[in-house]
């Protein structure tokens, strides 16, 4: 860790080395020559490259075709094709509970699952990657890196970065420098209020309503402080998240009562499966209310999911509150309800029956989980429970 911390600290003096201005235009489209890269700069995307190399390589990132075409296409809406020709943008879906997103400078946008299973609608999807986006046009990562005076934004990443894998989850040792620097300190408040007024601008133009821009980040300000979340990404600190709210507040009163698209129905079906992977990893967490909530969105759409069924079952099991119990029993009866041949509902249920000194009935459940799940990898287990059952 501390090597690549060395390799960062060299990395970043050679691209502030040299550097007069920290001023420079964004890309706007028009002729191909109009955006011209500079030699720092090309070096800043050749890192970047680097490093999605290896994110694009875990198993970290979302394959769900549909879902991730969909990402990319309310990006398209964003800007005229004259710059996506000139940015290649490209948006990734990180399986990841924790709230982030951040920009490549080269155009490559990573947005975590648990920052879309937060939003209601595509509205609030164009207004956080239209931000994402004008990072990118606006060339903010060349003008933070040659900002001498941002040498300490640098420590405070290099802080993050020796804070145990544990705190960042399974993404600590996959995001490299450049993408440390963007998804953990953001871009300095005049930078970041820039991405907020031009993404702003471009929700508007592709006829979103503008009312819908700041309720991301009201949701995300709650959350944080409703489940003391502490988290070391920029959209996880409660004062950037304050900020995003009160500077799309004032936006927000230039185009009052204008209304527009906000396409709810498309987005919660177009994300659905997203709800059961960061459930999942949200009850791993322990963070059962906003796994709850996304179980219950995703039954809102499929009702009949033995699985979504089972993890609810799973969110009163750990959380075990009072009544918690019988509520995860009746989960797991609904999961079996729904699908006879799930199996995991049927350990469940035979644990909780063992647990309660119900026998029989543990019995019964456990053996039917070892019929439909012969090679189970817990086999040796279950039969010490059978067992006890006796």
């Amino acid at each position: 860790m501390k090597k690549a911390l060395y390799l960062f600290i060299l990395i970043a003096l050679s691209l502030l080395a040299g550097c007069e201005t920290t001023s420079v235009l964004p890309i706007r489209g028009g002729s191909s020559s109009s955006f011209q890269m500079e030699s720092d700069e090309r070096r800043l995307w050749n890192r970047s490259e680097e490093e999605e190399k290896k994110l694009e390589r875990s198993d970290l990132l979302c394959r769900d075709e549909e879902l991730v075409s969909y990402v990319n296409e309310v990006a398209k809406k964003l800007y005229p094709a004259e710059v996506h020709q000139q940015v290649s943008f490209r948006i990734a879906i990180i399986k990841n509970p924790l709230l982030n997103a951040f920009a490549y400078p080269n155009g490559t946008i990573y947005v975590h699952s648990g920052m879309i299973t937060r939003m209601e609608n595509e509205a609030e999807l164009a207004t956080l990657l239209a931000h994402e986006m004008t990072h990118v046009t606006h060339r903010h990562a060349l003008q933070q890196m040659r900002d001498l005076k941002n040498k300490a934004a640098f420590m405070a990443t290099f802080n993050v970065l020796t804070l145990p894998a544990g705190v960042w989850g399974s993404i600590a040792s996959l995001l490299g420098q450049v993408g440390t620097l963007a998804a953990v300190q953001g871009y300095s408040r005049e930078l970041e209020t820039e991405a907020d007024t031009e993404g702003f601008g471009l929700v508007v133009a592709a006829q979103y309503d503008p009312a819908e821009t700041g309720k991301l980040f009201l949701r995300l300000k709650e959350d944080v402080e409703e489940q003391k979340i502490e988290e070391p990404f920029f959209f996880g600190s409660h004062p950037r998240l304050q900020e995003r709210i009160e500077n799309y507040e004032k936006l927000q009163t230039l185009h009052p009562g204008k209304g527009g698209m906000k396409k709810e129905e498309v987005f919660s079906q177009k994300i659905c499966a997203l709800f059961l992977i960061d459930a999942d990893q949200n009850i791993s967490a322990g963070n059962y209310k906003i796994a709850q909530r996304e179980v219950e969105r995703f039954l809102s759409q499929k009702p009949d999911d033995a699985h979504a069924h089972f993890l609810l079952g799973e969110v009163y099991r750990q959380r075990n509150e009072q009544g918690d119990q019988d509520r995860a029993m009746a989960s797991y009866q609904e999961s079996i309800g729904k699908n006879p041949s799930y199996a995991n509902s049927y350990k469940a249920l035979g644990l909780l029956h063992l647990k309660k000194g119900e026998k029989p009935q543990a019995k019964e459940h456990l053996q039917r989980y070892l019929i439909l799940s012969p090679q189970a990898q817990d086999r040796a287990y279950i039969l010490e429970y059978l067992k006890q059952c006796e």
